[in-house]
């Protein structure tokens, strides 16, 4: 039996933190659909192309893959469909007034389960030049050459 007091991350956007520069998070509630939600505890989710809109009061999410649920009887929705996302109209201002500056954006970063309630994390981002990209690669060169050393030394 599974705790359902723990934060479970179920999907990671790895991508994400390497072409963009997240200055701060968000966590929203998702709307799904049918068996979206045991799609994505299978981790049969993708957020790689996703990202977020503001569209008349409220936060959209595009780009964002789930597989059909196997066992799906009737209703099977688009896997690429746009989805709601919930927050609160403060948060939305806020979001807003900051993805109205210039080269912000709004990445989802990971999905993760609150009790039995899927939420996803997004990301206030800015992206990256490739010289940043550049130097996120040689830092983990580095750390790993270091790990490396590090396992052999022992």
């Amino acid at each position: 039996m599974q705790n359902n007091s723990s934060n479970h991350v179920v999907i990671n956007n790895r991508k994400a933190r390497f072409q963009f520069e997240v200055i701060s998070t968000f966590v929203a509630g998702i709307v799904l659909q049918g068996g979206e939600v045991k799609s994505i505890r299978e981790g049969n989710a993708n957020l790689q192309e996703g990202y977020a809109i503001i569209k008349n009061g409220e936060v959209w999410l595009h780009g964002m893959f789930i597989h059909p649920f196997k066992q799906a009887t009737i209703d099977v929705p688009d896997p690429l469909r746009e989805r709601k996302l919930l927050l609160q109209k403060s948060e939305i201002r806020k979001l807003y007034g900051k993805i109205s500056e210039k080269g912000l954006t709004l990445i989802p970063l990971k999905i993760f389960f609150i009790k039995n309630h899927v939420k996803i994390e997004l990301g206030l981002c800015r992206g990256k030049k490739l010289y940043d990209k550049r130097e996120a690669i040689k830092e983990r060169e580095t750390k790993r050459n270091l790990k490396r050393v590090s396992i052999l030394n022992k």
